[in-house]
C-alpha cells in the first residue's frame, strides 16, 4: 500500500509517473475497441471482482448514460452503445456462486449473453482470478473480441486476452485508480467519436 510510506504529495508523485509509463497503443485500442462495438451493434461486456468489480459498474453506468449527449437520451431514434456489467446481477451471481462454484460466476453469464463480435473487458488487477480467466477463455473460443485490464506482472489475463491494457505496478489501489482515470479518457473519446465532437468534428 503505497500511501502507507508515501505522504500526500509524493503519492500523487508518484501516479503521475505511473500514468507516464502506460502504453498509449493499448488506451487507444480500448477505445476503438468500444467504438466498434457501437458502430456494429454488439454488446460490451465488462467485470471483474472486489474494486475492479466496482469499477465495472461505474464503467458500464458511464458508457451507457454518457455515450450520447444528454439531451439526445430522450431520442428513440438514436443507435445506443449497447454495455452491461456482469458484477451487477447479485441473484444470478449468489445462484451460480451457491449451486455450482465462484469461478463460474462470469462465465455462465456470458454464455447466455454473449455472441460472436461482442466485446468482454475483463478487469483483474492480478490478471489471475480464476472466474474472470474461465470467462475470457470461453469468450476467445467463441468469436468475442477481449482486452484485459491488468496490474502486477499481468498475470495470466495480460497473455490470454487478445489485447491488454496493462499497469505494471504492485499496488492495487493505485491500480484500480489508474483503471478507472484512464477509463474517463476512453469514455470521452467514443463520446466524441459517436457525437462528432471535440476532434472528430466535422
Amino acid at each position: 500500500m503505497l500511501g502507507a510510506s508515501l505522504d500526500i504529495a509524493a503519492y500523487i508523485d508518484r501516479f503521475k509517473a505511473e500514468l507516464d509509463k502506460l502504453d498509449q497503443a493499448q488506451i487507444k485500442k480500448w477505445a476503438d475497441l468500444v467504438y466498434e462495438a457501437y458502430e456494429n451493434g454488439k454488446f460490451v461486456y465488462i467485470f471483474g471482482n472486489g474494486g475492479s468489480g466496482c469499477n465495472a459498474s461505474h464503467m458500464a453506468e458511464d458508457f451507457g448514460k454518457s455515450s450520447l449527449r444528454e439531451k439526445d437520451l430522450g431520442d428513440e431514434s438514436l443507435r445506443r452503445l449497447k454495455v452491461l456489467s456482469l458484477t451487477d446481477n447479485a441473484g444470478w451471481i449468489m445462484a451460480v456462486g451457491n449451486d455450482i462454484g465462484y469461478d463460474q460466476i462470469f462465465l455462465q453469464q456470458v454464455m447466455n449473453y454473449g455472441q460472436e463480435g461482442d466485446v468482454v473487458l475483463a478487469i483483474s488487477g492480478s490478471g489471475n482470478s480464476d472466474n474472470v480467466l474461465k470467462a475470457v477463455d470461453w469468450a476467445n473460443r467463441h468469436g468475442l473480441k477481449t482486452l484485459g485490464l491488468t496490474g502486477y506482472g499481468g498475470g495470466k489475463l495480460r497473455d490470454l486476452a487478445h489485447h491488454s491494457f496493462h499497469v505494471p505496478l504492485d499496488d492495487m489501489g493505485m491500480v484500480e485508480s489508474i483503471h478507472l482515470a484512464i477509463f474517463h479518457w476512453v469514455l470521452n473519446d467514443v463520446f466524441a467519436r459517436i457525437n462528432d465532437e471535440g476532434r472528430y468534428a466535422k
